[in-house]
């Protein structure tokens, strides 16, 4: 079996997300509880694992306010990452596939209102999230 760090890009669809935002980290939960498959594997954007795949994604990893989505070595930002990782997910959450039909700049505009605020709203950590034992191999960056 491949440890986390080893897997190829191709083989898994690789979420970079900021390890230190609360709203972040429960997406990651809310995730992980709706992907039985284990499609996803994890990433914090301030991790050297996530440094590295947004530099090979030819992305400023000093500039990124975003969740990033890489698929078959194709990244994907904001609320096209967001539609993406819904795309795979079990139950209703497929459907919002289907605001893929508003505008980028709408989608893009809402998203980055909440990523403006996220931190107000929803609070901070002081360190990025630790997984648990069982969910450590989800996880490319432990």
């Amino acid at each position: 079996m491949d440890t986390p760090a080893s897997i190829e890009v191709n083989q898994k669809i690789i979420i970079l997300f900021d390890g230190v935002c609360n709203l972040c980290n429960g997406a990651v939960q809310f995730i992980i509880n709706r992907d039985p498959e284990e499609k996803f594997i994890f990433a914090s954007l301030q991790s050297t694992f996530g440094k590295a795949q947004l530099i090979k994604a030819g992305l400023d990893p000093q500039s990124l306010q975003s969740i990033v989505v890489i698929d078959h070595c194709i990244a994907l930002q904001r609320s096209d990452a967001a539609l993406k990782i819904a795309s795979h997910l079990n139950g209703i959450w497929s459907y919002l596939t289907v605001f893929k039909v508003v505008p980028r700049f709408i989608r893009d505009g809402i998203y980055n209102l909440i990523a403006r605020y996220r931190y107000t709203f929803f609070g901070k950590q002081d360190r990025c999230m630790i997984p648990t034992p069982q969910l450590r191999a989800r996880f490319a960056d432990f």
